[in-house]
C-alpha cells in the first residue's frame, strides 16, 4: 500500500466517522457509517505504520479501540444487570409500586453513576493511546495537525462529562481528516556518494 492510498483511506475514514457521529449514534445507518470509517482509518494507519516502519502508529490506535470496545460492552452489560437487580424481585410485576421504592431508585442511580465514571476513565485512557499514535504520526509525517488532534481528543475525553467534550472530540476528528489529506510524500533520504576508486 502506498503512502498516497494510506492517507486517502485514513482521511475518508475520518470523514465517515464525523458524518456518522453527526447523523446520530442511535441510527443503524450512522453506526454502520462510523464502523466503516473506523475500519478505513485503521487501514490508513496500518499503511502509514508500514511506510514509516513504525508499528506504534497502528498498535496504539488498536489499543485505544480495543479498550473502548471492551469496556463499553462490559459497562452496558453491568449497568443493565444492576438496573434489573436494583428493581428487586418486583421487576416483572405489572404493578409499578415495587419499582418506585426510593432505595431501589438510589441503587439504580448509583449503578448509572458508577458506569459513567468507568466510561469516562476508559475514554481518557483510550485518548492517551490515540494521542500517542497521532503524535508518532505527526513526527514521522511532519504534519503537526495530527499532534493537535491527539491533544484535542485527550481534552475532549476529559471534558466528556459535559457536552462540550463531545464537540471537542468531533473537532479533533475533523483535524485528523485534514491532516491525512495534507500529508506529503517525503523524499527518500539522500544516499552518500560512493567512495572514489583508488
Amino acid at each position: 500500500m502506498t503512502l498516497e492510498s494510506s492517507k486517502n483511506l485514513g482521511g475518508i475514514g475520518a470523514i465517515l466517522l464525523i458524518v456518522g457521529s453527526l447523523a446520530g449514534a442511535a441510527s443503524l445507518f450512522a453506526g454502520a457509517l462510523s464502523l466503516v470509517g473506523l475500519i478505513l482509518v485503521l487501514i490508513g494507519l496500518k499503511g502509514m505504520a508500514d511506510h514509516f516502519k513504525e508499528p506504534g502508529i497502528l498498535s496504539n490506535a488498536l489499543h485505544a479501540i480495543i479498550i473502548i470496545g471492551a469496556v463499553v460492552a462490559v459497562a452496558v452489560i453491568v449497568v443493565g444487570v444492576l438496573a434489573v437487580m436494583s428493581a428487586g424481585s418486583n421487576w416483572m410485576n405489572p404493578d409499578m409500586a415495587g419499582l418506585m421504592d426510593i432505595s431501589q431508585i438510589w441503587n439504580f442511580i448509583g449503578a448509572v453513576i458508577a458506569g459513567v465514571v468507568v466510561l469516562m476513565v476508559t475514554l481518557v485512557i483510550a485518548a492517551l493511546f490515540l494521542r500517542k499514535s497521532f503524535g508518532t504520526l505527526a513526527e514521522k509525517t511532519g504534519e503537526k495537525l495530527f499532534e493537535t488532534a491527539g491533544l484535542l481528543m485527550l481534552i475532549g475525553a476529559v471534558l466528556t462529562i459535559i457536552a462540550v467534550g463531545l464537540v471537542i472530540v468531533l473537532i479533533a476528528w475533523i483535524l485528523v481528516a485534514v491532516a491525512f489529506f495534507q500529508v506529503k510524500e517525503l523524499a527518500p533520504p539522500a544516499q552518500a556518494p560512493p567512495p572514489p576508486l583508488p
